[in-house]
């Protein structure tokens, strides 16, 4: 009977030739891509992530909470409920009003600096792991943007 060692080194796929200590090239029928899911909480749950990031980015691009939310195929009520609950958090105003309901939602200056912090955030975090894969596994693996992955990320 296998000892776990052996059994956990059988499940790896081999990284060193057993005569020269060298990496020997493993093959993988598809390119792995890290995906990365982070976002900021409090006890009382999730108060910014990506979802929201992509929520004040479609505000931005519609000038409207209501364009956004349908775009992102989300009710008025959850995307309303999910800014004013990271507002909550925070003590201040990501989106502000037009002059007149009409003219819809603009970003604020705090709601925009969230917006592009977390993306800086999101990015440097990717980069450290696409580095670390590149270090520890035996194939290369690629980022979600380099897959041709949202453009949100590829800012």
């Amino acid at each position: 009977m296998p000892s776990q060692s052996q059994e956990d080194s059988a499940a790896r796929p081999a990284r060193r030739s057993e005569s020269k200590g060298k990496t020997k090239p493993v093959e993988v029928l598809n390119e792995p891509t890290i995906r990365l899911h982070i976002w900021l909480e409090t006890g009382d749950g999730v108060f910014f992530g990506a979802g929201r990031a992509f929520l004040l980015e479609k505000i931005e691009e519609h000038g409207s909470l209501r364009k956004a939310a349908e775009d992102l195929g989300m009710s008025y009520r959850a995307a309303w409920g999910k800014i004013r609950k990271t507002e909550k958090v925070l003590g201040v105003k990501l989106i502000a009003q037009c002059r007149s309901k009409k003219e819809g939602h603009n970003l604020t200056e705090e709601g925009r600096m969230l917006k592009e912090k977390y993306l800086l955030w999101f990015q440097e975090i990717e980069r450290e792991a696409l580095r670390k894969a590149a270090e520890i596994f035996p194939w290369p693996v690629r980022g979600y943007k380099e897959k041709g992955g949202d453009k949100f990320l590829r800012q």
